[in-house]
């Protein structure tokens, strides 16, 4: 069966949205993974919960709650129309900002678990060599993290493609606009054109297991472990 062109149209978006907001969210996922990792405190534990919270909290509800916060009667719409900005619900820049904050926990955890592992050596080393601590970051600790970061952003935009609930909240399901796959196979399903639906699930399918096996050629020896729990620091 043949795409449709409204079919490839979402394909291109679904393709769109996930590299600019993984692209996004390893940017902001980075610093934010690294000081979390830099201490035990009770911020630091709040603001990881926060960050962790998109992976237990339901789709839809995370939804929600993003388009009460960014709509006109939001503090962030609110603050929008203060500066003469359009409001992001129901725009692809509404679907960015959503996928940022679902997609931040598949980001940090993996940052987060890599940076700790890495441990205190690497800077120090770096430190005898004269290497300040932002060079000492560049050039020591990213390079070794390599393989955290293609994890990384082979989840956080795996999980963007498939993302359903917030993007329906935020999005709207317009067409050329916000309708992504998984919006246009929840689209044909309403139709009741399940042969339709049958070949975008596979397209996802498909895409989901080579995900998978990436993930795991690019960590082996904790693959599937990107949100392990992590043992106390030792004092």
């Amino acid at each position: 069966m043949s795409l449709s062109q409204a079919d490839i149209s979402a394909l291109l978006l679904s393709m769109k949205l996930g590299l600019v907001s993984t692209f996004l969210t390893l940017l902001i996922g980075t610093p934010l993974a690294w000081w979390l990792s830099r201490g035990q405190g009770i911020v630091r534990r709040v603001i990881g919960a926060v960050a962790t919270m998109p992976i237990v909290l339901p789709p839809t509800v995370l939804g929600f709650y993003l388009l009460v916060l960014l709509g006109p009667r939001g503090p962030i719409g609110q603050a929008f129309e203060a500066f003469g900005l359009r409001l992001l619900p129901f725009t692809f820049s509404g679907l960015v900002f959503a996928s940022i904050i679902s997609s931040l926990p598949f980001v940090v955890q993996p940052l987060q678990n890599s940076f700790e592992a890495l441990g205190e050596r690497p800077l120090e080393a770096a430190a005898t060599l004269g290497a300040g601590q932002l060079d000492a970051f560049l050039t020591v600790i990213l390079p070794q993290a390599r393989p955290a970061f293609l994890t990384a952003a082979v989840m956080a935009f795996s999980h963007t493609i498939g993302e359903f609930g917030v993007v329906l909240m935020i999005g709207g399901n317009i067409p050329d606009v916000t309708r992504v796959l998984s919006l246009q196979i929840y689209v044909y399903v309403e139709m009741g054109r399940y042969g339709n639906a049958h070949a975008l699930s596979a397209i996802l399918m498909v895409f989901a297991i080579l995900s998978t096996l990436l993930v795991q050629l690019l960590n082996p020896k904790n693959a599937m472990a990107v949100l392990r729990p992590r043992s106390p620091r030792k004092a």
